[in-house]
């Protein structure tokens, strides 16, 4: 459905009124037109997330726990009335929602944890499990938003009123429920009347930062400048930006980040200029299994993304081979600080980042 509405008035990812539906707002179409999209079906949720409609690790997350909730209330329908048979239904089809994006551990993460809460009600009746996954959906949700703005406010405390920042791929509002990763501090910090100049790079290979984060900073009314991202060495040697903030998709144990393509060399030029690089990313995307960046996944996706997608006609012939990698995973020695909900880590990150797992298990 369309609405003449703006961008701010709606969550980026919900549950309909109905109670049937995942809501969310198809991100292949903007900024050119906004459009939300009613889901019920496991195929048409699957092909959400893989086609990117839904995109941004903490909405990824957002999205399936809904999903899987939804797809659960459609078993009903179907008439699995069993408890044995409904769990092994909804464990095949969790499994097959997790599979769409392996580099992203929200998403299994949050499909893993409604399967917990399903596993741990296996002596109730399917309805009342769904109607417990209900409620632990919406739970991930309004966790989502309070994460975000934490993070947003830890954030703030490393910049300053009239500063530059550069930013890299989508990590606002639309890769979150709301406020985003990575902008948060610059939501947070316009809601404390400060201002900041923002330079957000086109980010192939969806071009998210020309698509997503610059029409949805201006919506917010706040300064924002596109650049190619060639263009960035330029921008930070210049003076224009002071600070680096990007989100990311995987944080491993040792503090290696993997996010959009382009991070590392972006990290690598800040490196270059000393200039603070952060990342910006909730708990639920650091992974203490996975050692360091050498074992995280990197999603690959088609040629014609590069070659013909945006383009009226073919950017290259077809006889060119096309590498088009989704993300890169920059050193932790790149990396200033990571920015979480429960207070920004230091180098060494294997310490700084266990103590933040820990502050975690002590809340929860």
């Amino acid at each position: 459905m369309s609405s003449e509405k703006r961008l701010n008035d709606y969550d980026t990812v919900s549950l309909s009124e109905s109670g049937k539906h995942l809501v969310i707002i198809d991100q292949t179409l903007l900024p050119g037109e906004l459009r939300y999209l009613k889901l019920r079906e496991l195929e048409d949720i699957r092909e959400a997330i893989y086609m990117l409609r839904v995109r941004g690790a903490p909405a990824i997350g957002v999205a399936a726990a809904i999903g899987l909730y939804v797809i659960a209330d459609g078993l009903l329908e179907e008439g699995f009335s069993e408890t044995p048979e409904f769990l092994e239904e909804l464990r095949v089809r969790a499994d097959y929602l997790a599979d769409a994006r392996p580099t992203a551990v929200n998403l299994r993460w949050a499909v893993d944890r409604m399967m917990e809460a399903a596993q741990s009600m296996a002596e109730e009746a399917p309805e009342t499990i769904t109607e417990e996954l209900r409620k632990e959906a919406l739970k991930i949700r309004d966790e989502d938003v309070d994460v975000c703005r934490r993070i947003g406010e830890h954030g703030l405390t490393v910049l300053r009123d009239g500063q530059g920042i550069l930013t890299h791929c989508n990590a606002g509002r639309l890769a979150t429920v709301r406020y985003g990763t990575a902008t948060a501090p610059i939501y947070i910090g316009q809601e404390n009347g400060y201002e900041f100049r923002v330079f957000a790079d086109e980010t192939r290979p969806l071009l998210q930062g020309a698509r997503l984060t610059s029409y949805e900073l201006a919506e917010a009314g706040i300064d924002v400048t596109l650049i190619c991202d060639n263009m960035a060495a330029t921008v930070l040697k210049n003076g224009w930006a002071d600070t680096v903030i990007t989100g990311a998709d995987r944080v491993a144990a040792n503090g290696d980040s993997a996010n959009k393509i382009g991070t590392m060399g972006l990290a690598i030029i800040a490196k270059h200029f000393g200039i603070p690089f952060y990342i910006a990313a909730p708990t639920s995307t650091i992974d203490m299994d996975t050692a360091d960046g050498s074992d995280i996944i990197i999603e690959e996706r088609p040629g014609d993304e590069i070659r013909t997608m945006w383009y009226e006609r073919p950017m290259a012939p077809e006889e060119a081979g096309t590498y088009n990698p989704s993300f890169d995973v920059t050193d932790h020695e790149l990396i200033t600080g990571i920015i979480t909900e429960y207070g920004i880590a230091y180098p060494p990150f294997r310490e700084s980042l266990a103590e933040i797992m820990r502050r975690k298990e002590c809340e929860e």
